[in-house]
């Protein structure tokens, strides 16, 4: 059977780009020839034929779970053998995100160039430094398909504990801003007619209806409600473009912590996020300083990120993780026994990933909780409010009937 000659580019262990023509009897058995002598292959051409080029340029934001549905398709084609331009080539023209789509043809363009895929993924803030420290690690030990099917894994269940934290929340949140509704449709629309049926009695109002009578004035008085609503917009519109800077992350993460409901909640979500991102590390073969700096980073909270940077002032100096990570009351005992069990034994990245596993299960069973616990409450709330309002209205009423009888 006549062999064809190709042009293969591959990165070896070291990271070195290689080019090279070999004879092969198919584009397979090319493949198959670099992985055997150690290699990434990235891209496998007929000799001649040179291989395309296209730039695509485009703006939007790139989703996690867009990240997880890339990184599971990535590594599936990748384990059945096809070099890693075709994937992002395929990649990029079957995705859904048109950000993703420009973003996947510019790291093919890189990689094309004789980057590794690493390289022109950091080039992109768009993709996690956790994702990029695990290809690099992938792309060195030569198992980037298992690597990129652990991504896939860190990426959806990072998915699924954001499902669940907006769960927990969306309740609270709706019914909050219809009391909200309520409350100031009452104060402008039905307040008013009552406070002129109450001026045609004569006499002093209760102090409750004096109050709500006063409120309605108020609320309706251009010079008290245009400022506040400003106040309140600005507010919101500031704090959504510096919430991420770190004077404000260091004021709002410790009272994240300290809420009375859903402190709890948010303290499990962010020990599930170290423990998992950071046994996904150490089972992909990063060093434990630079996966230390990764799980700091994209911890999602600025305690848990004080909390490892003195670790890895601990680990510099040859002491192991339990013991400063005891120091900080974030970390409880459960997780830092654990943590020791699992450097004593060898075993600290199977250990991290059962307490993510743990605190994965207790944030759904927390989540549970909180809905069963807010809805009646908030139900209560609101009906306060509103009945609230009606009694003081009709405490003059009342008071009529008291005085003809």
């Amino acid at each position: 059977m006549p062999q064809t000659e190709y042009l293969v580019k591959a990165r070896s262990r070291s990271g070195r780009l290689v080019e090279s023509k070999m004879k092969a009897l198919s584009e397979a058995d090319a493949l198959s020839r670099v992985r055997q002598q150690g290699m990434t292959p990235i891209a496998v051409e007929v000799a001649g034929t040179g291989l395309r080029r296209e730039v695509n340029f485009g703006k939007g934001r790139v989703k996690t779970k867009d990240l997880a549905i890339f990184s599971r398709q990535f590594a599936t084609m990748l384990s059945s053998g096809l070099p890693i331009l075709r994937c992002l080539a395929i990649l990029a023209d079957q995705t859904q995100s048109p950000r993703l789509r420009d973003l996947l043809t510019e790291v093919r363009e890189q990689v094309e160039k004789g980057e590794s895929l690493s390289e022109a993924l950091a080039h992109h803030k768009e993709f996690p430094p956790l994702m990029t420290s695990m290809v690099r690690a992938g792309e060195v030990g030569g198992f980037l398909d298992s690597t990129m099917v652990e991504i896939a894994d860190s990426l959806e269940a990072e998915v699924r504990l954001r499902g669940r934290i907006k769960s927990a929340l969306t309740y609270p949140i709706a019914v909050g801003v219809i009391a909200v509704i309520i409350t100031t449709g009452m104060l402008v629309f039905v307040v008013p007619v009552f406070s002129e049926l109450f001026s045609s009695f004569g006499g002093e109002l209760p102090l409750p209806t004096q109050l709500l009578v006063n409120l309605s004035n108020l609320v309706k008085n251009p010079l008290f409600f245009v400022p506040v609503l400003a106040v309140l917009i600005g507010s919101a519109l500031w704090y959504r473009a510096n919430k991420s800077s770190p004077r404000v992350r260091a004021v709002v993460d410790p009272w994240k912590f300290r809420l009375p409901v859903f402190g709890a909640l948010f303290q499990k979500v962010a020990l599930a996020r170290f423990t998992r991102n950071f046994s996904t590390l150490m089972h992909a073969g990063v060093p434990i300083l630079g996966a230390l700096d990764i799980v700091g980073e994209t911890s999602g909270n600025v305690v848990i990120t004080r909390a490892v940077a003195s670790v890895k002032d601990s680990v510099r100096q040859g002491t192991g993780i339990a013991k400063p990570l005891s120091e900080h009351p974030v970390f409880p005992d459960m997780v830092v026994q654990m943590i020791a069990v699992g450097e004593d034994t060898g075993a600290l990245d199977e250990m991290l990933r059962k307490i993510s596993d743990f605190y994965d299960q207790e944030v759904e069973a927390t989540t549970e909780q909180l809905m069963a616990l807010i809805e009646p409450i908030m139900i209560m709330v609101l009906g306060a409010i509103v009945g609230g309002m009606i009694l003081a209205m009709y405490l003059p009423i009342f008071k009529i009937f008291e005085l003809v009888n």
